[in-house]
């Protein structure tokens, strides 16, 4: 995970009695994701009614792509659970590519200032 790579970091909360709905959604956004080939890694996570979704991509070409790519599961899911927090954190060079794009979205955006790489 070198140079260009970005994560993108929403956070849900599902409406109320709805959870488990909005886990039924998890198996049809890996699945897609699966096929991309700039993704890193794709998983959710859960704590109560809040559900965040970890991913990455190797550049703000690949997160954008993904976002294109899981737009009808992402519809599916707002019918069930609210983005309550969208971050972006990457480099300047990639975060600057996808702020016209993700402005719909409203994400808090974080540049990489310092890092470990392996």
């Amino acid at each position: 995970m070198r140079g260009n790579f970005v994560s993108l970091h929403p956070y849900f909360k599902a409406h109320p009695g709805k959870r488990e709905a909005a886990k039924s959604a998890f198996p049809r956004f890996v699945e897609k994701t699966a096929t991309e080939k700039e993704n890193l890694f794709y998983g959710f996570t859960i704590n109560g009614d809040e559900i965040f979704c970890r991913e990455a991509y190797q550049s703000a070409d690949g997160l954008l792509a993904h976002v294109e790519n899981v737009g009808a599961e992402l519809a599916e899911m707002l019918k069930v659970a609210e983005l309550i927090r969208l971050e972006v954190h990457g480099p300047a060079r990639e975060l600057e590519k996808l702020k016209a794009p993700l402005a719909h979205l409203n994400p808090a955006w974080f540049t990489l200032k310092a890092s470990v790489e392996k």
